[in-house]
């Protein structure tokens, strides 16, 4: 039976998921026994845990990685700098500055995705481990940002004020912070914390399944139930909130594509290719979409009196 916060059926069922390289470096210094098949040899291995279908590690037996999510990352950044710089040019926008730090945390966690995901490391080596961990505590701290875009957007406090950003960027670096450094007592227990699952093969940690796993989906939830009171209810538009509903449209099709289609894909590719890069651009798709909807609500058409009430 998977028990909450069991990272199992997610390692042997989805290809690329890399918090799964978290577990493998744990697995080999203390159940070495429990790494069978593709996972067996550390040289070759894929990402994953014993996975049903895994692209094997770039450089051996002719693979070339996971290459199409590699290429959909490296496009990914570029559109997202160009996102960055144009929000930097609407200088009067609301929440310019804050809407800039959520850009700019995605646009960090691609490189880091291409790296984590693409089958270009090998598996339990510290580099892999070390890139990892940093990838979720990007993650973790990403939809954090998210969520606190929408909650300057209430215009609690002055956005693009001390009092905005200070709170905006304590909590995205502690949101870092923490979950980087769970990700790494999971892979090499410097403490007995969050050190080796117990059993082994249950692949458990909770707070590490609650920092990449729930608390992205709550934070986008949050997000857009926030920004529809303030789309319908406080300015009283209908046009942006198809922005939204868009770009969650796009989030949830990455997460089915993800973790439905994934294995699919990659069974149909004889394991040359998976579903992840498809996945890549649903997300980077509803990043775009995002901006849009940014843009839209911070137009100088829209009365001040209205966003910004006394």
């Amino acid at each position: 039976m998977v028990g909450f916060g069991d990272f199992k059926s997610l390692c042997e069922q989805t290809p690329s998921y890399p918090w799964c390289n978290l577990f493998y470096r744990q697995l080999e210094n203390h159940s070495p026994s429990t790494l069978v098949n593709l996972s067996a040899i550390p040289a070759t291995a894929p990402v994953g845990v014993n996975p049903e279908c895994g692209i094997i590690r770039a450089g051996q037996l002719g693979s070339l990685g996971n290459i199409a999510n590699m290429i959909v990352c490296g496009v990914s950044m570029i559109v997202v700098f160009v996102l960055i710089v144009v929000t930097t040019r609407r200088r009067a926008a609301v929440g310019r500055s804050e809407f800039r730090i959520f850009l700019v945390m995605y646009f960090l966690s691609l490189p880091f995705q291409l790296i984590t995901t693409g089958s270009v490391l090998e598996q339990g080596s510290t580099s892999l481990v070390a890139l990892t961990g940093i990838h979720a505590g990007i993650v973790a701290a990403l939809f954090w940002a998210l969520l606190g875009n929408a909650i300057v957007s209430t215009q609690v406090v002055e956005d693009g004020t001390l009092s905005s950003l200070i709170p905006l960027c304590f909590f995205t670096l502690a949101f870092f912070g923490v979950t980087t450094y769970i990700s790494l007592d999971v892979a090499l227990s410097i403490t007995s914390t969050f050190g080796p699952s117990n059993p082994p093969s249950a692949l458990h940690s909770t707070p590490l399944f609650v920092l990449t796993s729930i608390w992205p989906g709550a934070a986008a939830v949050l997000y857009l139930l926030i920004m529809t009171w303030i789309v319908l209810v406080v300015l009283r538009e209908i046009r942006p909130m198809w922005f939204y509903i868009l770009a969650a449209t796009l989030f949830v099709l990455s997460q089915l594509d993800y973790f439905l289609l994934n294995k699919v894909i990659c069974k149909g590719a004889n394991a040359k290719v998976d579903g992840s890069f498809i996945a890549t651009i649903f997300e980077t798709a509803a990043v775009a979409v995002l901006y849009l909807a940014w843009r839209s609500i911070t137009e100088e058409s829209w009365d001040d009196n209205v966003y910004f009430p006394n």
